[in-house]
């Protein structure tokens, strides 16, 4: 998957694990993702999807921190959660919400299989033991999108690895190294309210 790094990805990572500001930070990154995606919703669906979109990203987070804690890189951890969602899109029918192309999943789930399946994750299951005790809130689904998917936000021919685009447009593989100096100000929910994905 190609994503974007900056410091304040990092910055966000340093306060999701930093006590007394991760429950500011997790809110703001929350909404700043369910902002983000019902932009790419089909306009007639967005407003039914937010809450279901609020439940998804939430439980990511802790996935999110979970990978980090298994020794992922920021870029590592990041896609696993974008992965997760890209799989929930999919299993809604919500293609042109979708970062990857449908046919790029399975090589996507692959890269991650040990982490997905000691949490129980799944294309079918894209929050396995992440799922709230109550599940989260239901969207309608657009199944008929999944016969011929159009994926107007999907980037394809990135499934062998995690592509990081800086900054400054120079594409890594893997990420970029984490600064010395992150400020906790950077991240959403502390100082900036916005952070790209």
């Amino acid at each position: 998957m190609k994503i974007n790094q900056n410091v304040r990805h990092f910055a966000a990572k340093k306060a999701l694990t930093t006590p007394g500001v991760a429950t500011l930070v997790d809110y703001a990154l929350v909404r700043l993702h369910t902002r983000v995606f019902l932009g790419k919703a089909d306009p007639a669906h967005a407003d039914e999807r937010e809450d279901h979109l609020d439940g998804l990203f939430e439980a990511t987070t802790d996935s999110y921190t979970a990978a980090l804690r298994a020794g992922f890189t920021e870029a590592e951890a990041r896609e696993i959660t974008h992965i997760q969602g890209n799989f929930d899109f999919y299993n809604h029918g919500w293609t042109e919400m979708m970062e990857i192309p449908s046919d790029e999943l399975d090589a996507h789930y692959d890269r991650y299989r040990e982490f997905f399946s000691h949490y129980g994750i799944t294309i079918a299951d894209p929050l396995g033991s992440f799922a709230p005790a109550g599940g989260i809130p239901e969207a309608p689904s657009t199944p008929e999108r999944l016969d011929e998917p159009e994926h107007p936000s999907a980037k394809g021919g990135f499934a062998d690895d995690v592509y990081v685009e800086g900054p400054d447009g120079e594409v890594l593989i893997g990420g970029h190294d984490e600064p010395d100096d992150v400020d906790l100000t950077d991240a959403p929910g502390v100082g900036s309210e916005d952070v790209d994905d």
